[in-house]
């Protein structure tokens, strides 16, 4: 009887998975890819582009609930992608982020978030199923404008910066406090059988699925390195 439950959790599980990504996953996709395309609009009023050239990975939130941003508040869920060997970035993995006490920071009900990871150490949060920001993970509120020249030294070392944009104002913001989480199930769904966020994002074995299409193509032509680049080496 024991094994014939296993058996059927096992067939409902791989059921589920080789249904593709729910309709509010694909939707989470397609925002993404608008928030990125919608703050690059604005060169001044956007994340520097060597920042976006040094980024290892880069991650996506839109539409968090302020509420997200509490003690005991739904998390809010977007997308994370990492460079691959060929410096592009490549297939992306669901995270979920909320927690914290940094609510007062964002005007009106929702926000869209924006993180980049800036080095191999910060990297290495993402294999976790879960770290905080500010904790685990040194971060800061990242600058806005055309380059970074004017950074500051806790800005160049951290290794995570974030923003947020809410009410149509972009702005750097501290995430101190957030805890970010493996969306296991929800990537699953996006490549139709268990795989975890190291094997995404680390060893890049997944294929770009035909859902995170767009959003890959946008991030990449957003974080294209020079020809013959280093950066972030």
């Amino acid at each position: 009887m024991r094994t014939v439950l296993v058996l059927t959790l096992s067939t409902l599980v791989a059921t589920a998975a080789a249904a593709g990504p729910t309709k509010k996953e694909v939707r989470i996709l397609r925002d993404a890819s608008a928030v990125v395309e919608t703050l690059m609009a604005t060169p001044d009023k956007s994340i520097p582009v060597d920042l976006l050239q040094r980024a290892e990975c880069i991650g996506v939130f839109p539409g968090v609930a302020k509420g997200a941003f509490g003690v005991g508040g739904e998390y809010g869920r977007g997308v994370v992608s990492c460079r691959s060997a060929d410096g592009r970035m490549d297939a992306p993995a669901f995270y979920s982020i909320g927690g914290g006490s940094i609510g007062f920071q964002i005007g009106g009900s929702s926000t869209d978030i924006v993180f980049l990871v800036m080095n191999p150490d910060g990297m290495k949060h993402l294999v976790a199923d879960r770290f905080a920001l500010g904790g685990e993970a040194s971060a800061a509120a990242g600058p806005v404008g055309r380059t970074a020249h004017a950074a500051t030294d806790v800005q160049l070392q951290a290794q995570i910066l974030s923003w947020s944009r809410s009410r149509g104002l972009f702005a750097g913001v501290s995430l101190d406090g957030a805890v970010v989480k493996t969306s296991e199930e929800a990537n699953q769904r996006l490549y139709g059988k268990e795989t975890s966020a190291k094997t995404i994002l680390i060893e890049h074995k997944k294929q770009v699925p035909e859902a995170a299409r767009k959003f890959v193509q946008v991030i990449r032509k957003h974080t294209a390195r020079p020809a013959g680049s280093e950066a972030g080496k």
